[in-house]
């Protein structure tokens, strides 16, 4: 495919950061998209913002806040607890999220001319949320090209590897410290390494550890 223009689906966290400075190096023209839906921790927005204007990205944040008003659950309400009961979803789990931003996502490209979307979606290390499964980003892909008379390509750069190999992959990028001390993955809005305790920050936090280990092993 000719067309080397992307849209990245950026929120301003680790995954779609480290995907944001792969899309860098591999198309011509990237554009950055991130959904405000009124999320638990909104300081996301200015992390993606930030993280934008830094790279020297364009940026646009598109109102979803009819998704917060459909989706009551631990990450678009800050007096609920989060939590996981042992065989079903996390209630941080936003039915039809990826769904909809990827629609949404699609819809920007079409109107910039870009062929590519880029999202940080995992099956590897993730909360067993069904949308960020190979088999959903393949089959949205389809439905987005049959629905808009494209051929869109959904990329998933950290589809099958852990969050240890994330880092790494970002470390290669030369973007560790930028991912490390300006990316926001905690559930409670603290950048960098984040509160260590909410689910988000502990996988963040082992697989630091794994790959800092891994790496003083081989030096």
């Amino acid at each position: 495919m000719d067309n080397k223009k992307a849209v990245v689906v950026f929120s301003g966290g680790q995954d779609s950061t480290t995907c944001l400075f792969w899309a860098k190096k591999q198309f011509d023209e990237v554009t950055a998209v991130t959904f405000h839906y009124n999320q638990r921790h909104a300081q996301e927005i200015e992390a993606a913002k930030n993280i934008a204007n830094e790279a020297g990205i364009p940026h646009y944040v598109l109102d979803m806040s009819l998704l917060n008003q459909m989706a009551p659950n631990a990450l678009t309400r800050s007096n609920m607890e989060i939590e996981q009961k042992e065989g079903e979803l996390p209630n941080t789990f936003v039915p039809g999220r990826n769904l909809v931003f990827l629609t949404f996502a699609a819809i920007l490209a079409k109107q910039l001319g870009a062929k590519h979307i880029v999202t940080g979606v995992c099956e590897t290390d993730f909360s067993g949320y069904p949308d960020c499964r190979d088999v959903f980003v393949k089959s949205c892909n389809v439905t987005i090209n049959l629905a808009m008379e494209e051929d869109f390509v959904i990329h998933t750069p950290l589809m099958w590897i852990n969050k240890a190999e994330t880092w790494k992959f970002a470390d290669e990028l030369g973007v560790f410290d930028i991912i490390r001390e300006k990316t926001l993955t905690c559930y409670n809005g603290i950048i960098g390494d984040g509160c260590g305790e909410c689910p988000a920050c502990l996988l963040r936090k082992r697989g630091l550890e794994q790959y800092l280990a891994e790496k003083g092993a081989n030096t």
